[in-house]
């Protein structure tokens, strides 16, 4: 049977609840143990795919097609599992399913209630993702003290009882502040934070300490005082350069040992190589690459989170410190590409939804292909790099996407009214009298890439598949020209009626796709020993790549 670990937060919100639930999975991981992470929203919201960028962040796509938050993306990026759409549940879609059984009549006129109703279908939800795995760690969004966030921590304090003790641990992340002007740390956040906690009946076995220095004994042994636990299990998540140092910290302050102690696990000590040499390659570049971003939500780097992280494996896999340089494409709009576009070294136009900002976009494309600076476009970028092509090369003036003109006399890129579905085996149709089309491509499907192509260099594999997040498609009436004029479709769906992706062969490096390739990058790109028998932790986005060439 799996073991669960709890991570709550305390103090503050956005004290990096995710990418402590990653290290400890990375660590657990090093030791030989099956692992899987699970993140619980307290949110309204079904699931993130809705939500604006600017409010909370990037929506991570899995390989099921699940929209999900973007702690899962960091949760792929430090242990080998994929995840699915049973790693991540909001109270919108709890409440969803206890409503639609209590619709069908399954509690057979039974009152309905947040306990045990809601409470159990959390628990179900919770070991829905437990088979055939050693641990499980399940982060519960939201700060305590949250109303909304009780049903879920009312739910893993039954858990505890349903599983046994010995097979369930809470660990609470919270804050420990320095104070310049008195020159000390203080704990008296933690303290309360704690007691929040154990009013609900939430007694926590260790405490992650987030601070910009290490814990003195005396620290460590007051907070253990007041917050009724022993002085190991007093923790500091101390602040790094880099969040794949993060492991290494924990590692450092015996965090593995005590977990292992706690949940009593049998399990070898973890060699943890592999990421001192990923921290390493980070701290000591040896060459800087400078990459401008140029999106419309440039104004919450969040937004961008995995696409941020794919460039970093980039630079590690070519020992390079990657610049990144975020451009907003409404600036370039207003003043031209050359003013901001001048003195980098590669360009990336990335995805989104929406009107606003696409002149620009288009613009930094163009600029891209006639000064033959490196271009990658992913997702909406191939779709303008695509519409600039047809406009500035092929003379199709007015050439737009009816996302963004529904009248114009060249839809290079639009809806498609159906397709064969390689993956389920059956055709996909679309309500296109909205607009917006009745569903998304959404989740992994495969390309078969030609030959002698930047496709085939960067993947090393004609048949390879990456994952999508879009509603609108190339228009095929429009191949034969663009082709014709230079454009190279070097990806295509295995039935070639779905342009994947697109490039420019007199060009050093002009790359456009359709899907997401950042959201499959990995940091375990060095050969060694350490990496070779991880099966899904390896190589395969072209993001990384590009972004060193």
């Amino acid at each position: 049977m799996a073991k669960f670990i709890f991570v709550t937060g305390g103090v503050v919100s956005s004290l990096g609840k995710g990418i402590a639930s990653a290290a400890i999975g990375a660590i657990l991981e090093a030791r030989g143990l099956k692992v899987t992470i699970q993140k619980l929203d307290p949110y309204i919201n079904v699931d993130p795919g809705t939500l604006s960028p600017f409010q909370h962040g990037e929506v991570f796509v899995t390989d099921d097609g699940a929209e999900t938050d973007l702690d899962l993306g960091h949760y792929e990026r430090f242990i080998s599992t994929r995840t699915s759409k049973a790693n991540n549940y909001t109270s919108g879609k709890i409440y969803y399913s206890v409503i639609s059984k209590e619709r069908r009549g399954d509690y057979l006129g039974e009152t309905v209630q947040v306990v045990p109703h809601i409470t159990d279908e959390i628990k179900d939800a919770i070991k829905s993702v437990s088979d055939n795995y050693d641990i499980v760690i399940v982060e519960i969004g939201g700060t305590v003290g949250d109303i909304e966030s009780l049903p879920f921590l009312e739910a893993i304090r039954q858990l505890r009882y349903d599983v046994g003790r010995d097979n369930v641990l809470y660990i609470h992340l919270t804050l420990v502040p320095y104070i310049k002007t008195s020159g000390e740390l203080k704990t008296k956040p933690t303290q309360h934070s704690v007691k929040e906690l154990r009013e609900i009946g939430i007694q926590p076995d260790i405490l992650l300490c987030r601070t910009d220095k290490f814990l003195s004994p005396d620290i460590k042994k007051k907070i253990a005082i007041h917050c009724n636990l022993d002085i190991d299990a007093v923790i500091a998540a101390k602040d790094v350069d880099s969040v794949y140092e993060v492991p290494l910290v924990l590692k450092q302050e015996g965090l593995d040992d005590l977990i292992a102690k706690k949940l009593l696990l049998e399990t070898k000590e973890p060699d943890l190589k592999t990421w001192s040499q990923v921290v390493k390659r980070i701290k000591e570049p040896k060459d800087r690459v400078s990459v401008a971003i140029v999106g419309k939500y440039v104004g919450l780097k969040d937004s961008y989170k995995s696409l941020i992280e794919a460039l970093a494996h980039g630079g590690i896999a070519n020992n390079v410190e990657v610049d990144i340089q975020w451009i907003d494409a409404e600036e370039i709009e207003k003043h031209g590409a050359e003013k901001y576009l001048l003195d980098v070294d590669s360009i990336l136009v990335p995805g989104g939804f929406g009107q606003r900002g696409i002149e620009g976009k288009i613009e930094a494309i163009r600029f891209a292909r006639e000064k033959k600076v490196p271009f990658l476009g992913i997702c909406l970028g191939m779709q303008c790099a695509v519409i600039e092509f047809a406009r500035n090369v092929c003379g199709l003036k007015g050439a737009n996407s009816t996302e963004f003109d529904e009248k114009t006399p060249y839809p290079l890129i639009y809806l498609m009214a159906e397709w064969y579905d390689f993956r389920t085996r059956t055709v996909q149709k679309r309500d296109i009298s909205s607009g917006k089309g009745g569903s998304m491509r959404l989740g992994t499907y495969p390309c078969v890439l030609a030959g002698d192509t930047f496709a085939y260099s960067a993947y090393g594999d004609k048949d390879i598949s990456e994952r999508h997040r879009h509603r609108y498609e190339f228009n095929n009436a429009f191949k034969e020209t663009l082709v014709k004029n230079g454009l190279r479709v070097s990806g295509v769906s295995p039935d070639g009626e779905l342009v994947e992706i697109i490039e420019i062969k007199e060009h050093p490096w002009f790359f456009g796709c359709q899907f997401h390739p950042e959201f499959k990058s990995r940091p375990f790109v060095i050969a060694s020993p350490d990496i070779s028998g991880r099966g899904n932790l390896k190589r395969d986005s072209s993001a990384e790549t590009s972004a060193s060439e």
